[in-house]
């Protein structure tokens, strides 16, 4: 097991470049989907924050889109995003595969969940610090009323990575694709660990 500090450490040092790391990432959430799903004819949602977790969703949303429909909702902030996910953020912002639905423009009320056989978690992962309030707790409550198969990229959103407390409003995950290695709070008979290149030191 490793703990969010001890892996951010390791991604900091371990002389990877953080857009790479963020690749392995989104490839390993893409390639873990195939290993359960034809993909062919699903249709999936991407729903994305302004962090790092987001980044990992459109790395795997632009993967997937080679096989499947994909729809993103984001519901960060443009402004907020850092380098390596604003990156990744205009690569599927110019996808004509991609259909990408900010909720600057769309409600929440205008996109139907259940709609869609697969949604992924792409917001808080390990930055869940509190109780989520206002649009995000409204879109958790979305995802967890939706009859899709969830997926949460690193950590479910609203779960606390190191001690699995869990936060006023959660994300139920179905599966959770953690990377290098589970970290405490998580539920292994539900998680599935990834490889992104990372050697212990």
């Amino acid at each position: 097991m490793i703990s969010v500090e001890e892996m951010k450490r390791l991604e900091d040092s371990c002389g990877i470049p953080k857009i790479t790391l963020m690749q392995s990432a989104g490839r390993g959430i893409y390639e873990q989907l195939k290993k359960i799903y034809d993909l062919k004819g699903k249709q999936i949602l991407v729903v994305c924050h302004h962090g790092n977790n987001g980044g990992d969703g459109f790395v795997a949303a632009e993967y997937l889109s080679k096989e499947c429909e994909v729809d993103i909702y984001f519901i960060g902030d443009e402004e907020k995003l850092k380098e390596e996910a604003k990156a990744n953020y205009d690569i599927v912002l110019k996808n004509p595969k991609i259909q990408f639905f900010d909720i600057s423009y769309y409600e929440l009320d205008l996109i139907d969940f259940n709609s869609y056989d697969i949604i992924i978690d792409a917001l808080l992962g390990t930055g869940t610090k509190g109780d989520i309030k206002d649009t995000m707790a409204a879109v958790i409550d979305k995802i967890n009323e939706s009859k899709a198969f969830k997926l949460s990229i690193d950590v479910p959103t609203g779960i606390d990575p190191n001690t699995g407390k869990k936060a006023n409003k959660y994300v139920e995950a179905d599966l959770t694709v953690t990377f290098h290695d589970i970290k405490p709070g998580l539920d292994p008979e539900k998680t599935v660990i990834v490889d992104i290149g990372i050697k212990q030191l």
